[in-house]
């Protein structure tokens, strides 16, 4: 019986250390995506294209590739569009699929100015990515570090109460700066905010995490950190024009984002681990 039970014992021992520690981090797979077979851009008429598309698919990277919605595309008298078009979205956006550098920080969203995209990750994965249009000239969007803190599936603008907004997330409270559903006419055009496609602030407004209060004043942890950084050229044509001659124009690489990250980082897993903990009692 005394041997059954050391037996028993050792085999526990055995099992348990075979087992992953609770404080080790199962990282997700990669998604997996589809290559196009190349990567290359044309201009063409906005209308004959149009004309002799039927692909949703086709037609939502035209979207994004040129920064804009359905309702404003069909303004467009001539658009960028990729000659291989069989890729996933995220190919034809210049955020880089793999940031090694993010690997400890669960959740980052970037807002580039530059390039008008936004990309989301989790422990240095590119998961979700997408155009959108910032502040214009007369009011741009601050850049920096932000977190998100309050969100509203649907509110009001505060420049004009006639403006709904959905799927609005707060990242700057006391700025009332924010990404929400609204049109985009393919360049910066908000009154400071982030402007994203409907289906894009609805992930986001999902995947984020709100911040949490102890009372009116006082914040116990910080939401998803977001990263708004870069500037735009408002006398030049747009940006994303340079892809039919160099389609590499605009790529954001891996060593740019961890040059972004860099100061912050350690405030950044501070906050993880608040959040862990708070969330752990």
């Amino acid at each position: 019986m005394k041997k059954s039970l050391i037996l028993f014992s050792l085999f526990l021992i055995l099992f348990s250390c075979q087992q992953t520690p609770p404080t080790k981090k199962v990282r997700k797979p990669a998604p997996v995506r589809h290559q196009p077979k190349s990567v290359a851009y044309q201009l063409v008429k906005t209308k004959e294209w149009l004309a002799t598309t039927t692909d949703s698919t086709q037609f939502s990277i035209a979207l994004a590739v040129n920064r804009t919605d359905r309702k404003n595309i069909v303004k467009m008298d001539s658009i960028v569009i990729p000659t291989d078009m069989t890729g996933d979205i995220a190919y034809y956006l210049p955020f880089p699929l793999e940031v090694p550098y993010l690997n400890d920080v669960d959740k980052i969203i970037f807002f580039s100015y530059a390039t008008q995209t936004f990309a989301a990750y989790e422990n240095g994965q590119l998961v979700y990515t997408g155009p959108t249009n910032m502040g214009r000239k007369a009011d741009p969007t601050p850049t920096g570090l932000f977190h998100t803190n309050w969100k509203a599936e649907k509110t009001t603008s505060t420049f004009n109460d006639e403006w709904d907004l959905r799927w609005n997330f707060n990242v700057a409270n006391k700025l009332g700066v924010g990404w929400h559903q609204y049109e985009l006419p393919g360049y910066p055009a908000s009154h400071s905010c982030l402007r994203l496609q409907e289906k894009d602030a609805r992930y986001l407004y999902d995947w984020a995490d709100q911040w949490i209060l102890k009372d009116e004043e006082h914040v116990l942890v910080k939401g998803t950190p977001v990263v708004i950084f870069g500037s735009y050229d408002f006398g030049a044509p747009k940006p994303w024009l340079q892809l039919t001659s160099n389609p590499k124009a605009l790529d954001i690489s891996a060593a740019a984002i961890e040059k972004l990250v860099s100061p912050y980082l350690k405030q950044l897993i501070a906050e993880q681990l608040n959040r862990a903990k708070l969330q752990a009692n």
